[in-house]
């Protein structure tokens, strides 16, 4: 029995990953899991402990190990998780080895076994066409610039009534994708077969277009070799 088709959609912060992943998820009718929220996740749980620190290894491992299949939906739900503080303590968790073995079986296993009998699956994030799931059928890296993502996740906290500086979220930017290249493990980078998409000078309905394009492409391409195997 064939696997199910996976495409993983990789990219930095505020690069629209996330709109394209879910827009995609939709369409094809695939399950979509947010990998980066399984890392707020535990971002949040070490913030939430008196005096935690998002880099102490121990308390961030055992935070990880703590997620489960049936405490995950209403783990990922909370609204808290797209706070900018969450954000900077999900980047450091993520770089902590134990964190990431932690997770790695999970996001695994929702590639093998979508949920709610969903016949493929997408996953957005870091490492996911590169660790997670480098068989996947369809691997795209979404970009931009860090100005222009700057200015998304600006008004995006703005939005959400935060106190911020356009100045401090651009800096803040840039150490965290420092910290997501420059880590040991895994570290941010494309798949050597995923597509690059630079989403700087689009809108939200031009980049799904674009990625939707590369899928069916990839997608079509295997049938096709499918049906001459």
């Amino acid at each position: 029995m064939s696997p199910p088709p996976i495409i993983a959609i990789d990219g930095p912060s505020a690069s629209g990953k996330g709109t394209v992943a879910k827009r995609l998820a939709a369409h094809f009718n695939f399950a979509h899991l947010d990998t980066g929220l399984l890392y707020r996740a535990v971002g949040l749980g070490v913030l939430a402990a008196r005096g935690g620190d998002p880099a102490d290894p121990v308390r961030a491992a055992e935070t990880a190990r703590g997620l489960t299949t049936f405490n995950i939906a209403s783990v990922l739900a909370d609204p808290a998780l797209r706070e900018n503080r969450v954000a900077t303590a999900a980047s450091k968790v993520a770089a902590i080895p134990a964190v990431r073995a932690a997770l790695m079986k999970f996001q695994q296993d929702f590639c093998a076994h979508p949920p709610d009998g969903k016949k493929g699956a997408v996953l957005d994030g870091r490492d996911i066409g590169t660790v997670i799931a480098p068989h996947a059928l369809v691997k795209i890296y979404v970009t931009a610039s860090p100005e222009a993502r700057t200015e998304r996740r600006f008004k995006e906290l703005q939005d959400r009534g935060e106190n911020v500086t356009y100045a401090a979220v651009l800096a803040d930017m840039k150490e965290r994708d420092a910290r997501d290249r420059e880590r040991a493990i895994a570290p941010a980078k494309p798949a050597p077969d995923a597509v690059i998409l630079d989403t700087t000078d689009m809108v939200a309905d031009e980049a799904f277009e674009a990625a939707l394009k590369i899928a069916e492409s990839k997608m079509q391409g295997s049938r096709r070799g499918a049906g001459n195997g």
